[in-house]
């Protein structure tokens, strides 16, 4: 054993003598973390040493410079799987690949350079690691809308690899969960720093006492689950196009064919609801109605079709698209429709488009940007449970998927998940989900082009799902138990919030003890 007190020291010499290095390489492993790998562990190493080398700053520079190198390679792995988007269309677009990555870690770093220097007001160790762990919480509130918003990869999604330890979201949130990681994943920095019965006692107890709150309300929380059947069946149906050939002029009609086939398998007449993805009708059909008299025979004589499709609006003298669905009845009757709200920058509006030239157009096949929808809206058709719609990566902002004022009993997610190519994203957007199927107390039922299609109920459970780019229909009945009212749901972030002004309100108190 003491050939270890020696390597301790070695690897301790160059990490602090490598700094932004070595806090780049801290954020890579920490990206590992995050679904599908779920590497949990690995954050106590990568969060502990990350606090001990930014309590090395000596100034408010070296802190956000340390935070940023540590941010950047978090986010550039992370969020990898955004370069697929150009990969579609390589020939053109795939010299951006390496520019998406960059891009990613550079802006996004900023979300944890800040935390990091603003925890450098703090002397003591205890109180940077109470700052620290709050300011990057608030960090990834402000990222939900700055911008407009991306909220990808909240570090509370770490802990999906046990739906117990999610449960806990219904009270506060994904962001209350990520302040929980972050609080027990960078505690053992207190005992290498100080090496004291006190610090070592402070460590445990906080890493015993979150984990044995998260398991405890979790296995509580979990006890209340019904997995009665409803009588309501519905009809996924994930047709697996690859991206490169969904908008192949050639292929629109064999797609919008292959969905009709799909749907029109055995059992159809018991159908309630049938359900495509994103942009699954590449046709505009209310305004090509011979499409929309073809697609009558993939729906019952008493049921529906939940479809994407990108419809039109004459506005300012010119025709905007927008990424919108459609219910309709057998009859061809579009019954209703919700227009996507929550856009993607550059992949269906361009930011700042006054001040570019005309020839910079969105990444999904349209020459001019995306019109915006009005919000959420829930849907009552006869005697269904009311739902909800939203498309794509709406889904990842919290408590903004539902209207407050008109709550639905169920919600449909339409993504198409093709864009991320085999990556990690499809897996991190369906955990992404899960924890919105939580926070507000309701299934999801989410259908995608490629995958990962499922059925999740209020407690975040995949009742039933098809595999990413696997061809194949779900016929399934919703839960019995469609939704239930959580704190989470009726009061949003105001938990997160206040648990983080808290400790930052602690941090200060001790900002000079302990140091």
């Amino acid at each position: 054993m003491q050939f270890i007190s020696p390597a301790i020291k070695y690897i301790q010499q160059k990490v602090l003598s490598h700094k932004k290095i070595s806090c780049f390489i801290l954020g890579m492993l920490s990206a590992r973390a995050l679904p599908p790998f779920y590497a949990f562990p690995i954050l106590f190493l990568t969060f502990s040493v990350f606090l001990l080398i930014l309590n090395k700053s000596e100034n408010k520079k070296q802190s956000f410079s340390f935070g940023y190198w540590f941010g950047f390679g978090y986010f550039a792995c992370n969020m990898a799987w955004i370069g697929n988007a150009v990969l579609i269309e390589a020939a053109k677009l795939g010299w951006l690949f390496p520019i998406i990555l960059l891009a990613a870690g550079g802006f996004f770093g900023l979300f944890v350079a800040f935390p990091a220097l603003l925890s450098c007001l703090f002397k003591s160790l205890y109180a940077r690691w109470l700052s620290f762990a709050a300011w990057w919480v608030i960090f990834e509130w402000i990222r939900s809308f700055i911008l407009t918003g991306f909220p990808w990869n909240l570090l509370g999604s770490v802990l999906a690899f046990d739906i117990t330890l999610l449960q806990a979201a219904a009270v506060i949130g994904t962001y209350g969960l990520s302040l929980a990681v972050l609080l027990i994943s960078s505690a053992p920095a207190l005992i290498i720093f100080y090496r004291q019965k006190a610090s070592f006692a402070c460590a445990a107890l906080t890493i015993l006492l979150i984990l044995g709150s998260l398991i405890g309300y979790g296995k509580y929380h979990l006890s209340q689950m019904d997995m009665a059947p409803s009588s309501t069946k519905i009809r996924l149906v994930q047709p697996a196009i690859p991206q490169e050939m969904k908008w192949n002029r050639q292929k629109l009609e064999h797609n919008l064919e292959q969905y009709i086939h799909m749907s029109q398998k055995d059992g159809l007449d018991e159908i309630d609801f049938v359900i495509w993805g994103e942009t699954a009708t590449p046709f505009a059909l209310d305004f090509e109605p011979q499409y929309m008299e073809t697609i009558k025979s993939a729906i019952s004589e008493k049921g529906y079709l939940v479809t994407g499709l990108v419809r039109y609006e004459f506005k300012d003298g010119d025709f905007h698209p927008l990424n919108s669905s459609f219910v309709i009845d057998k009859s061809g009757r579009i019954v209703n429709y919700y227009d996507k709200s929550h856009l993607v920058p550059f992949g269906e509006y361009i930011p700042l488009r006054k001040y570019l030239p005309t020839w910079i157009t969105p990444l999904t096949n349209t020459i001019n940007d995306f019109l915006s929808g009005y919000g959420p809206k829930s849907i009552q058709i006869g005697n269904q449970p009311s739902f909800g719609i939203s498309i794509c990566y709406e889904i990842i902002f919290p408590h903004q998927i539902i209207n407050p004022q008109d709550k639905p009993d169920w919600l449909i997610n339409l993504t198409n998940d093709g864009w991320y190519g085999l990556s990690q994203g499809p897996y991190q957007h369906l955990v992404t989900t899960q924890l919105r199927a939580i926070e507000e107390g309701r299934t999801i039922v989410r259908a995608a082009n490629t995958g990962i299609s499922a059925v999740i109920n209020p407690y975040g459970k995949i009742l039933t799902q098809i595999p990413l780019n696997i061809s194949d229909i779900i016929d399934t009945n919703l839960p019995q138990q469609l939704y239930i009212n959580t704190f989470y749901g009726e009061n949003g972030n105001f938990i997160p919030i206040i648990l983080c002004l808290l400790n930052i309100i602690i941090a200060f108190a001790i900002k000079n003890k302990h140091s």
